[in-house]
């Protein structure tokens, strides 16, 4: 153990004996004889806990206790003394104390009450890094101004209750968009769930939003809650919203009309308090048109609408997102920080990126922070394992002359990158004559 713990009393043998409890344990004990000392204690070092007594020669100890809670709000804090009342005890917990101890107190007392509050503690530095992850792993990346306009709008929504319309092709971060709402919103601390409504069969999507009960149907032999029962509180977030039957649409519009519904079986009524973001790369006004989803739905949903752009309408971000990946894939796979070389950085800006968008970005830099071994990443580099990398999802659907030509493209741009625009250069490490070179860019709507 390394807690350091503060032992505030202005009586020696009353802080020697907590000592003499508390070394033994592991624990690294802090002194003051008095509030001055104590606060000064706390704003100087990082403790794990405070005891502190009630009675104190210069400040009362509920003063100091609440200059505790100014300096370090989550430092707990265990009040002791043989002079408290009742009020006293209520007092103190009412301002933020973890626990009151009366003197004399038993050593196992202290013991467990110390154990407790550590731990209580520990947990809620645990909950804060895994924030702080959650954070980093959905951050949202940009400096184009498509997407400061993205960020704007999460601004001005989060704090509200209104429903939320994503949109944007596959693989441009529309998850990233709810999950922003979510985490700058009130609603922070509670649930965020998610329902990918193109996943889940037409016959099961009505017990996957509302549950049901024991007995609703064979094979439910327990009780369950539904998303909308989970996300209490919180955001549930209907990703592929486009892809609800009609059926189950109507089943949700009645839902989002009166914030309560009945588990499936069931006859109580439950109210719940959710936020709805829903997210699709369909056209949903296409679709009401060809009568496959309601109007009076999209109406709900598109209360604050959000359109996420695809990469090539904001290649500016490109580079950054790159970087950024690179960053994180380095660390989470235990590999050498890596770098792109200023060419492999105008090779990914240039490149469509039409099939998965930031996905597909994202997964080509995975490969490269795992599989290049030097520790600048060059065009050539990415050229071969997006080649590797896509050739069998890129390459479905599409005949051989396409298939190769939209390779010789990813490798023409890549080299000329390499070469800093120069074609005579370019067409040496091709191994091709300079004229040949310009006649294949002509073909492939290369520009020169």
């Amino acid at each position: 153990m390394n807690e350091r713990i503060l032992v505030v009393d202005d009586e020696p043998r009353a802080r020697e004996i907590l000592a003499d409890n508390l070394q033994p344990e592991g624990y690294r004990v802090v002194e003051a004889p008095d509030g001055e000392t104590a606060i000064s204690l706390v704003r100087e070092n990082d403790l794990n806990l405070a005891l502190l007594d009630l009675m104190l020669p210069d400040i009362g100890g509920i003063e100091v206790l609440k200059e505790i809670i100014k300096l370090k709000p989550a430092l707990p804090v265990i009040m002791i003394s043989g002079q408290g009342t009742i009020e006293d005890a209520v007092q103190a917990t009412r301002l933020g104390a973890y626990d009151f101890l009366v003197k004399p107190v038993e050593r196992e007392r202290v013991l467990l009450a110390v154990r407790n509050a550590l731990e209580r503690d520990r947990m809620r530095r645990e909950v804060a890094i895994l924030k702080e992850e959650a954070l980093s792993r959905y951050r949202m990346v940009g400096v184009s101004e498509p997407m400061q306009r993205i960020f704007q709008r999460i601004d001005e929504s989060a704090g509200t209750k209104a429903s939320v319309l994503v949109t944007g092709e596959s693989g441009v971060g529309k998850e990233l968009v709810g999950r922003a709402v979510h985490l700058k919103s009130n609603r922070r601390d509670k649930a965020f769930v998610k329902l990918n409504c193109a996943a889940i069969p037409d016959t099961l999507m009505e017990s996957e939003l509302f549950g049901y009960e024991k007995g609703a149907f064979t094979g439910a032999l327990t009780q369950k809650k539904g998303k909308l029962e989970l996300a209490n509180g919180g955001t549930l977030f209907l990703d592929e919203v486009g892809d609800l039957s009609l059926a189950s649409q109507a089943k949700l519009l009645r839902f989002l009309a009166e914030g309560e519904f009945e588990r499936v079986g069931g006859t109580q009524t439950i109210g719940v308090d959710v936020r709805v973001i829903a997210a699709t790369n369909k056209d949903l006004e296409q679709e009401i048109t060809g009568k496959r989803f309601r109007d009076d739905l999209y109406y709900r949903l598109n209360v604050i609408p959000i359109r996420v752009p695809p990469l090539r309408e904001r290649r500016a971000d490109i580079p950054a997102l790159a970087d950024y990946f690179l960053k994180q894939q380095c660390e989470e796979n235990g590999v050498t920080e890596k770098q792109f070389s200023p060419q492999a950085r105008e090779y990914l800006t240039g490149q469509d990126w039409s099939r998965n968008n930031v996905r597909e970005l994202r997964n080509l830099v995975t490969r490269a922070a795992i599989l290049v071994k030097s520790q600048e990443i060059s065009p050539r580099d990415l050229v071969e394992l997006a080649e590797s990398g896509v050739s069998a999802q890129a390459c479905s659907g599409k005949t051989l002359r396409d298939a190769t030509a939209e390779f010789q493209r990813a490798l023409i741009r890549a080299t000329l990158a390499a070469n800093n625009g120069d074609k005579t250069r370019a067409a040496e490490q091709l191994d091709i004559e300079r004229a040949h070179l310009y006649r294949k860019m002509k073909d492939l709507g290369l520009s020169e």
